[in-house]
């Protein structure tokens, strides 16, 4: 009992470490990333396109903010143009790059010399740039945290008020025009005549506002479920010493954070030991073969039957709580015995009803973004948790 509380207070810190860390930066930078939206927006008009990239577990930065723009979690927002080129990011830029387009680079805290040798070039080339981090850039972060995780997380928060904030000023290029399905978003626009400088201030304090929800949902999931997340981790723990693994599967920008925790166990931060991990998100081939074949509700069961193990345990993530293929996997893990987690928003969904999931974590959030913002805290403190198991600290 005793190792149990202490194990939960830990994560609990874990978690609220970062609200900290958090709130300090947007209130720095809240400004600076009103002007870089303008931009954006001024360069998707003219028909730039967002091109982006990293290397290992930043390469699902680029993967997560090219999902968000081409494929808007609010219905009724127009797809804008966006790649991910993270595979071959030098020669790809050097082929395609266009000087109205977009390109954002991203790396650990101390940066990555080859995402700022290719900046460096995409500069001179008149392209806008994002270097997330980065020396130089039309918009270039400095790090507030050495910390690859909680880094990481912060870059998220970044690039998801980047998309919401951009299709404010996209729809409210002309002055006057109503921002329809964005304003719940942004309730100081609407139909009213403003000056540019005006926007630039409550888009700025709308970027405020978006970081204080996460610290919010964050400090609600250290309260009501460390606990959870570190029995949740006590178990994964005890399959993987048993020689299990893990399988992750999600949709969307929750597959860009199941191939993240993937990558953060094979590729991990200095210090970390490496653990067996695989997503199922990272198998296009596969993908669109059963969804052609057979249909996308059987993405990642037919995979995890191929994959599975007796001792390996499955992590299905769902913002949503009842995706039909996430549900399908998880009945598959629970009939092959094998331990299931999920990363769960709104109330949990059929996965928590139906009680797929011998751990289930939810952020009791109703908007998709900050639901991901907040699970992706979730998933790294696990990573985090499961290193101070092996080292007896808990």
């Amino acid at each position: 009992m005793q190792t149990t509380c202490k194990l939960t207070a830990q994560i609990e810190e874990r978690l609220l470490m970062r609200n900290d860390v958090m709130e300090h930066f947007f209130a720095r930078e809240a400004r600076h990333l009103a002007q870089a939206c303008h931009e954006m927006s001024e360069r998707f008009l003219q028909g730039g396109r967002l091109l982006a990239f990293g290397r290992g577990p930043y390469a699902t930065d680029a993967q997560h903010v090219s999902v968000e723009f081409v494929h808007p979690v609010i219905v009724g927002k127009r797809a804008l143009p966006a790649l991910d080129l993270s595979m071959a990011f030098e020669p790809w830029l050097h082929t395609i790059l266009s000087p109205e387009d977009i390109v954002m680079g991203f790396g650990p805290p101390g940066g990555d010399p080859e995402v700022d040798a290719a900046l460096a070039w995409v500069r001179s080339r008149n392209a806008m740039t994002f270097a997330l981090p980065g020396p130089e850039g039309s918009y270039a972060l400095k790090p507030v945290t050495q910390d690859p995780f909680v880094h990481q997380e912060m870059i998220e928060i970044l690039y998801h008020t980047l998309w919401e904030t951009v299709h404010v000023f996209l729809e409210h290029r002309e002055l006057g025009q109503d921002v329809g399905q964005s304003e719940f978003l942004y309730p100081f626009l609407g139909q009213r005549k403003q000056e540019m400088s005006n926007i630039f201030e409550e888009v700025a304090a709308s970027i405020l506002m978006k970081a204080h929800d996460d610290t919010l949902l964050r400090t609600q999931l250290a309260k009501e479920q460390a606990e959870q997340i570190g029995n949740a981790s006590r178990a994964i723990h005890q399959r993987l010493s048993q020689g299990g693994k893990l399988i992750l599967f999600g949709n969307g920008g929750s597959a860009t954070d199941a191939n993240d925790w993937a990558l953060d166990c094979i590729l991990p931060p200095a210090g970390y030991r490496s653990i067996p991990a695989v997503s199922l998100a990272m198998e296009p081939a596969n993908i669109t073969a059963l969804a052609n074949d057979v249909g996308t509700e059987v993405i990642f069961r037919r995979q995890l039957i191929a994959q599975a193990r007796p001792k390996d345990v499955a992590i299905g993530i769902s913002t949503s709580g009842g995706s039909r293929n996430i549900v399908m996997a998880l009945e598959e893990a629970r009939k092959r015995g094998l331990l299931t987690v999920a990363l769960l928003g709104y109330d949990g969904g059929e996965i928590f009803r139906r009680a797929l999931a011998d751990f289930p974590i939810i952020v009791r959030s109703d908007y998709i973004p900050r639901i991901q913002e907040v699970q992706a805290s979730a998933y790294h403190v696990i990573r985090e948790t499961l290193e101070v198991l092996d080292r007896g600290e808990a």
